[in-house]
């Protein structure tokens, strides 16, 4: 329940905010007036985050975290003192990292990729920067082109490293990116590769015939509405392609062979028409 989003039910109502039924383990959880929706009344339900406040006491929130409990999130440091570093992450009360979860010491403006989770022996929300420890610690079980949860965590010679749906590691490997891209982005993904050591191979742009009949479709369609031409062909270069359909040059080269195939299209060197 604690760091995360719940949905409770109104018990009490007083001056200074509501009282919502926590349960056996939190009893009742204050919801101060000021966070409290015109009209709300006993017995009506509503969907709160809970955290503790700067006095350990369990509390609610309708103000929106940018992550809670078991995500990783790219948040900017406000503070740091003797325990450790501070971080923004959407609530009045700053989100701390030890200094012996820090991957490197952090400095205030700064900003990192960080773990948020829920410390076993103060019972409060902490993060982490050393993320590797909070990955692959399930075995993945992902099938060729399923859509999963990116969020860019670092940058390697070969490309991006990614967490994947909060759980598992993934690489985006530079040659295979056709839009820019940086640390802290989250976007869809789709799996490529699950690899021998277990890692994931990923992908942003959607595998297999169906990316390729969809992209078809939208070049007609551009065709239709451009008077049935475009400038743009299987020489044009990659950046080009993107810029138009947002996808790689070998996707669109496909796509303007199938058209081609069907009779639909002619190429030329300095663009595509409709036949």
């Amino acid at each position: 329940m604690i760091g995360r989003y719940n949905t409770l039910k109104v018990v009490k109502e007083l001056d200074f905010g509501v009282y919502l039924d926590g349960g056996e383990e939190f009893g009742e959880i204050l919801l101060p007036i000021r966070y409290v929706p015109p009209g709300l009344m006993p017995d009506d339900e509503i969907e709160v985050f809970i955290y503790r406040d700067s006095e350990d006491r369990v509390i609610a929130t309708t103000e929106e975290p940018y992550a809670q409990v078991g995500e990783f999130a790219l948040l900017e440091v406000k503070a740091v003192n003797k325990t450790g570093a501070f971080l923004d992450w959407g609530l009045m009360k700053d989100l701390m990292v030890p200094f012996r979860e820090q991957s490197e010491r952090m400095k205030t403006g700064e900003k990192h990729v960080v773990y948020i989770y829920l410390d076993d022996e103060s019972g409060r929300i902490v993060a982490s920067s050393k993320l590797n420890k909070f990955l692959d610690n399930l075995m993945p079980e992902y099938e060729v082109g399923e859509e999963v949860d990116v969020l860019i965590i670092g940058k390697s010679d070969l490309g991006y490293k990614a967490a994947i749906n909060n759980v598992h590691s993934g690489m985006l490997y530079h040659n295979e990116l056709f839009k820019p891209v940086k640390i802290g982005d989250k976007t869809k993904g789709y799996i490529k590769k699950v690899r021998e050591d277990d890692k994931l191979d990923i992908i942003l742009d959607k595998p297999g015939y169906e990316k390729i009949d969809g992209l078809a479709g939208e070049i007609m369609d551009q065709l239709k509405s451009k008077g049935g031409y475009l400038a743009v062909s299987d020489k044009s270069p990659a950046e080009v392609i993107y810029k138009m359909f947002a996808t790689s040059k070998k996707n669109f080269k496909k796509a303007i062979g199938t058209l081609y195939k069907q009779r639909l299209i002619s190429i030329d060197k300095e663009g595509i028409k409709l036949t």
